[in-house]
């Protein structure tokens, strides 16, 4: 799901995969004190509201790579913070396949599927290692009861998840395969951009199937585009690293698709 939800560096490259068991354990950086707060659910809260957040947060779980932070129709108890690390979520299509609905990042949620049912509908899987904070939900309810601004936070995070269902409609529904792609792209820099990431150098954390199956695109479409994106100049491309030459040639892109 794509949306507008970091400056002079660029992020690590993924290591290799390594069968290491999830992890939980005590939360050891207060919401107060965390860098991805302006980001999370304790926006706009003050001192003592973020005291009360940091009882209710008070675990943090790790995810090797490969591994499910929670799987389609496992009961649903919390959401997740995304401290550290990427994720995809996917459900599974008839044919089998896995059908990627979103690309998640260090200060989002994981685990909105699950409220309306109390069963999650996706798998949630770690692209490279990463943590997540435990959010109890029904002690979250509790806690919104009592401070109107955290009901407020997350009652935007969840506007903020119908307006990415709203891109990715309009990406699939009008947009070329380079529009697709674009617009792809430079929703991902924006968001590390927010992150204290360079807006112009990146790291892909998915891969090119991943990318297809999530903009509705083959693979082979996917690695074209790729190819003809660096042959215009609008960006270099060395396997999974990306460097933005022509952010507003991208834009224009994107642009075309709306009139």
């Amino acid at each position: 799901m794509l949306t507008t939800l970091p400056r002079a560096m660029t992020m690590p490259i993924i290591s290799d995969m390594v069968n290491v068991p999830n992890t939980v354990e005590p939360l050891k950086v207060a919401c107060a004190s965390c860098n991805l707060r302006e980001l999370c659910l304790p926006v706009g809260l003050n001192a003592g509201e973020l005291d009360q957040l940091d009882g209710l947060v008070s675990t943090r779980r790790t995810v090797p790579r490969g591994d499910h932070l929670f799987r389609n129709g496992e009961r649903f108890q919390a959401l997740y913070a995304v401290r550290t690390g990427f994720f995809k979520t996917c459900v599974g299509s008839e044919d089998g396949r896995d059908q990627v609905t979103g690309f998640q990042m260090a200060g989002e949620l994981l685990g909105l599927d699950g409220i309306s049912s109390d069963h999650h509908h996706c798998d949630a899987v770690a692209l490279e290692d990463s943590s997540v904070c435990v959010i109890p939900y029904s002690q979250l309810e509790e806690l919104s009861r009592e401070f109107t601004s955290l009901q407020h936070s997350f009652h935007k995070i969840m506007s903020r998840e119908i307006v990415r269902d709203h891109g990715v409609m309009l990406l699939l529904g009008n947009m070329r395969a380079e529009e697709r792609l674009a617009a792809f792209l430079l929703n991902l820099t924006q968001r590390l951009q927010a992150r204290g990431f360079s807006p112009s150098s990146l790291v892909l954390r998915m891969t090119r199937e991943e990318i297809g199956s999530y903009l509705g695109l083959k693979l082979e479409t996917v690695s074209r585009t790729f190819s003809k994106f660096q042959d215009d100049g609008l960006m270099e491309v060395k396997q999974r690293q990306l460097r933005i030459l022509d952010q507003a040639g991208l834009q224009a892109l994107v642009n075309n698709s709306r009139c």
